[in-house]
């Protein structure tokens, strides 16, 4: 695989003439929306092993059985069909990309309920966990059911596990860290919130719970890992798995309401997964900043493989990024946008995209008007290095926080240069 880095002057079909790849699919493979580029873009280039066009009579399950391949290895190297079965006489699939696998990882994507259909379709081929958000809870242990049914149906549909993920979200729709606090030192709410977490996974083919609760008071440590491990053994004695998500510490001793009651070693034994959180250093209300820079990325997950087992940790990779007004004005909220949106806001204004080296994150300026803005968001190369960092670590995984936008550069690149362990 190649990432081309856009010079002035370049064209898409420049680029196409150049590496010998027909300029659709250069256009599906990124997500571009115009043959208008930014200097600085990045552009992914694979080439293809083997192809196959469609006959009178195909059908993708005819086709993946005739080749050696499965369906969901078409969706996923035909992303033009939408995770669709729709084909045509004449069409060409790519059946394998030239390119060496580096490395096998899990995948998981978190996902809202209002998801559009059409971009999880697209999307579920890719993933071995579809982590719906998310159950809320009331202070005597019962569930804050969501709209949950077709999206798991078609995670089952899809051949993806089920996710169930438990927050503090209470019938307001805040997250409430006083109802933790008050569940947590109930036995009775507790014990009837573990019951109604087996029974849900039972009646609803969940897979996993992801407990995620955050902001816990750090004096309710030892009853939250306490809750953990009573979680985890019962869904074990089920046949279910536990993730807990982290907030991302790079130290035991890391100060502060999001990190102190998360004890690493502890929730990491009673766990069957542990997400990572390494996203939000650039934030809403931040100064402008990468979302995940590597070099912090890499200080968590360093302190996690110390303390945890390799092939429990998840490395969590943001899918947004966020375009601030200049000059930064404490207190004002950034406009989080789709990595996509952030290059066409880049193809629009003219934009020449820079690249952050420490951060291994791609950033842009430009004018609107009067107002100057900064966006940093995700691209092909950061993409990259945050796989490969994974990978190089032996993690069990990444996770996606979220997988509600489309982002082709990252499912291209994870497709083709990774297996995708499944099933």
């Amino acid at each position: 695989m190649i990432i081309y880095t856009v010079k002035p002057g370049d064209t898409l079909y420049s680029i196409s003439r150049t590496f010998g790849i027909p300029a659709g699919r250069l256009i599906i493979d990124n997500d571009l929306s115009s043959d208008r580029l930014s200097p600085g873009q990045a552009i992914m280039i694979a080439y293809r092993r083997r192809i196959y066009t469609v006959r009178e009579g195909d059908s993708l399950w005819s086709i993946a059985a005739g080749q050696g391949v499965t369906v969901n290895q078409l969706w996923r190297n035909n992303p033009n069909l939408n995770g669709k079965s729709d084909i045509y006489p004449g069409q060409t699939l790519v059946i394998e990309y030239a390119d060496a696998k580096l490395g096998s990882l899990e995948t998981t994507g978190y996902v809202y309920t209002f998801v559009e259909r059409d971009v999880i379709r697209r999307t579920l081929p890719y993933l071995t966990y579809l982590a719906i958000f998310s159950y809320g809870i009331r202070a005597d242990g019962s569930l804050i059911v969501p709209d949950d049914n077709e999206l798991i149906q078609l995670a089952l549909e899809y051949g993806a596990k089920p996710m169930l993920v438990l927050t503090s979200l209470g019938e307001d729709g805040r997250f409430s860290t006083e109802t933790v606090s008050r569940l947590l030192n109930d036995p009775v709410a507790s014990d009837n919130l573990i019951s109604n977490l087996v029974e849900t996974c039972e009646e609803k083919d969940y897979a996993a719970v992801n407990s995620d609760f955050e902001y816990i008071p750090p004096e309710d440590r030892e009853s939250y890992t306490d809750f953990i491990e009573r979680l985890g053994d019962e869904l074990r004695e089920i046949g279910r798995e536990l993730s807990v998500s982290l907030a991302p510490k790079q130290s035991s001793d890391q100060v502060g309401l999001l990190y102190e009651a998360i004890d690493y070693p502890a929730l990491g034994r009673a766990a069957d997964m542990a997400f990572l959180m390494t996203y939000e250093w650039g934030y809403t209300y931040s100064e402008p900043r990468a979302v995940a820079p590597i070099d912090q990325v890499k200080k968590v997950v360093d302190y996690a493989a110390g303390v945890i087992p390799r092939e429990k940790l998840v490395m969590g990779m943001p899918n947004y990024g966020y375009n601030w007004m200049l000059p930064w004005v404490e207190g004002e909220a950034a406009r989080s946008l789709s990595n996509s949106e952030a290059v066409r806001l880049a193809n629009e204004y003219g934009a020449v995209i820079e690249y952050d080296e420490l951060a291994a994150t791609p950033y842009f300026n430009y004018a609107d008007g009067d107002t100057r803005h900064e966006v940093w968001f995700e691209d092909a190369r950061s993409v990259a290095a945050k796989l490969a960092l994974a990978s190089d670590e032996r993690l069990r995984g990444i996770g996606i926080w979220n997988v509600t936008r489309w982002f082709a550069q990252l499912w291209f690149m994870l497709n083709v240069l990774y297996d995708i362990k499944r099933g």
